[in-house]
Order: C-alpha cells, then sequence, then structure tokens
C-alpha cells in the first residue's frame, strides 16, 4: 500500500495542498511540501521521494517546466499531474515528458488520487523507467494486466472523440528528426472531424530506426485505447527488446498478445518498419495498412495483410533496400487521409 512511501507535493494551492497531505498522512505517508516549481526542485535536490505530485499552472517555475527539468534531472521518479486544465494538448505534452498519469481537478473521490498512486508505484517496481500513463498495462512476459485506473481513463476518453483526437494528434513527435547521415521526415493531411493515424519512431543507438503507423479510426469506439496500448508496448519493447530483434515480429506478437488479455483493444490498422542504416535497409510488416516505398531506384507495393489483433503476427515481413539517397514510405489506404514518411540522407 502507500506506507511509508515518500511524497513530495508542488503545488501552489494551500487549500489543495493541505488537503493532499492530511490524506496522505492519513495512508501512512512521508510527505514534503513546495509552493512552487523552483521550491520543488531544491526539496528534489535534497531527497529523492518514492512518488512527485504536482500542478501545472505555478508561479516562478511552470508546471510544465519543473516536470521537463524533473523528468531530465531524475527520471526514475515517478510522476503524476493533478491539474485543473483537462486539456488534451496539456495531457500530451505531460506525457511526452514522461509523466505516470494526469489527473483532473477537483478531485471528486480523493481515492482515484491513492488508486493512481498505487498504480504507477507497481508500474515502476515492474518496468523499467520511461513509459506514461498508457504504460500502465503492465506486460508480465506474455501477459497485460489491465489497470483499474486506467479504465477509468480509457471510459473518460471514449465518452470524448474530439478530447481523444487531441490526445492524439498531441503525441504526434516532432515532424523531422536526424541521426548521422540519415534524416526523417513526414507529412500528414487528414480531415478534422476523424480520429487520426499516429506515428511514433525512435531511433537507436546501433544506427537503426523504429517506427510504427497505426490508424486510430480503424478501432472504432475502442481506437483510442487501442492505440495508446500499442505506443506503450513500442516503448517497452524499445527499453528492453530490440537490441537483440532485427524485425518488428517480435513486437507484433508482444502487442497481439496484450491486446487479447486487455479487455479493451479492438483489431485496427496498422505497419511496423526497421530502418538499418549501415546498409540502408528496411523491414516492414504490414498488419492491415497497405503502403507504397518510393525510391530512385524503384518503386515497391507492400500489401496490408491481416490486422493487428487478427493473428498479424503470422504476416510476412517485406525486406528492401532504399537508394543512396534515402525513399518514401506512403500509406495507400487510409480513406480520405494522406501520410508519407521520408527516410533520406542529409545534404
Amino acid at each position: 500500500m502507500l506506507e511509508d512511501k515518500d511524497v513530495l507535493i508542488v503545488e501552489d494551492d494551500p487549500v489543495f495542498r493541505t488537503m493532499l497531505v492530511g490524506f496522505l498522512k492519513s495512508q501512512g505517508c512521508h510527505v514534503r511540501e513546495a509552493e512552487d516549481g523552483l521550491q520543488g526542485l531544491r526539496a528534489l535536490r535534497e531527497g529523492i521521494p518514492d512518488v512527485l505530485l504536482c500542478d501545472l499552472a505555478m508561479p516562478v517555475l511552470t508546471g510544465m517546466e519543473f516536470v521537463e527539468e524533473a523528468s531530465v534531472q531524475y527520471p526514475m521518479i515517478p510522476i503524476i499531474v493533478i491539474s485543473g486544465s483537462g486539456d488534451m494538448a496539456d495531457v500530451a505534452s505531460a506525457l511526452r515528458l514522461g509523466v505516470k498519469d494526469f489527473l483532473v481537478k477537483p478531485l471528486d473521490n480523493i481515492m482515484v488520487l491513492k488508486s493512481a498512486m498505487l498504480s504507477v508505484l507497481k508500474l515502476h517496481d515492474t518496468v523499467t523507467e520511461g513509459g506514461d500513463f498508457s504504460s500502465l498495462w503492465i506486460s508480465v512476459e506474455d501477459e497485460t494486466v489491465v489497470d483499474e485506473e486506467l479504465e477509468w481513463h480509457i471510459e473518460e476518453l471514449k465518452a470524448n472523440p474530439v478530447a481523444s483526437r487531441e490526445l492524439l494528434m498531441g503525441l504526434m513527435p516532432e515532424t523531422e528528426s536526424t541521426l548521422g547521415d540519415w534524416q526523417l521526415n513526414y507529412c500528414v493531411l487528414q480531415p478534422a472531424d476523424v480520429q487520426p493515424v499516429l506515428l511514433d519512431y525512435a531511433w537507436l543507438m546501433d544506427g537503426r530506426l523504429a517506427f510504427y503507423l497505426v490508424d486510430s479510426a480503424t478501432g472504432q469506439e475502442n481506437g483510442t485505447a487501442t492505440t495508446l496500448l500499442i505506443r506503450a508496448f513500442f516503448n517497452d519493447y524499445l527499453r528492453n527488446r530490440m537490441a537483440s530483434e532485427t524485425s518488428s515480429k517480435g513486437l507484433v506478437k508482444l502487442i497481439e498478445n496484450g491486446m487479447k488479455s486487455s479487455g479493451y483493444a479492438s483489431p485496427i490498422k496498422a505497419i511496423f518498419g526497421i530502418f538499418d542504416a549501415t546498409d540502408r535497409s528496411v523491414a516492414v510488416c504490414a498488419a492491415g495498412l497497405s503502403a507504397a516505398l518510393q525510391t530512385s531506384d524503384g518503386n515497391y507495393a507492400i500489401e496490408g495483410q491481416n490486422w493487428l489483433g487478427s493473428k498479424a503476427g503470422s504476416n510476412e515481413t517485406v525486406r528492401l533496400k532504399l537508394a543512396e539517397s534515402g525513399g518514401r514510405l506512403s500509406l495507400s489506404e487510409i480513406g480520405s487521409a494522406s501520410f508519407s514518411l521520408t527516410i533520406k540522407r542529409k545534404r
């Protein structure tokens, strides 16, 4: 439980802060307080808490600035944001910084906070650092545990498709990124009244680029939940398993196992890929999304095959080689949306 856990509260509202302190002490926690982000950083230098609770709207140092600084200096600390703003842009920004959960004031039921804290502590003890509240699908070998606090978030997002779209759009990475001689950029055009296509990618230290695209609209009412699940497993896979893998098949199988036991996920269209800069090869596993790879050496069609969640683990991985200058991967069957991912040499 929460007994003997060290908690730091960074909150400028004295009334709300006092309420949190009283509740946490009643749960047996050791609590420290800070009135703003600057005091919060000083408190972190004095001692590392088991859990950090903070607001976003604070003087001196804004909550987002504080979270960014704290997540860089102390990545091992689970951070829960409790904010008066439920704006999905704020939620997405916090998630990108590594926040483990995001609660909205006022807390109608203080036990929601207890549930969130127990969840992130369980997550912290089970998986390596990184991840976010979508990572509350905790992977244990081939099983997935869906946390009760996550269930609350998912039900909220199901009831508000506009908020779901804002959250997913906010999780889109930078449109341009480089590693060594290679550069990635993407272009997306899609209507504002449908759930988006989400991209995530990561450059690895060995010169590889791992990426995926998922058409969240194809998961229907469970599209947001399924997309967040994919994002969580992608990040976990990169941290713990990617070093020994040369294709995306292991990731696809891991995600499908998680989908079966999550209780929220629906079959969905996606595509996964690994680009290796050392030999300019790209391995693509299509799971429902068809694509075309265009290079100066020719054009190649990639068939969609089985959807993710419908035995995509048995899909064929297509291995192709980019031209010296690179290539462009374009999705060809996502309704009225248009999405292209370009990997090229820097000039």
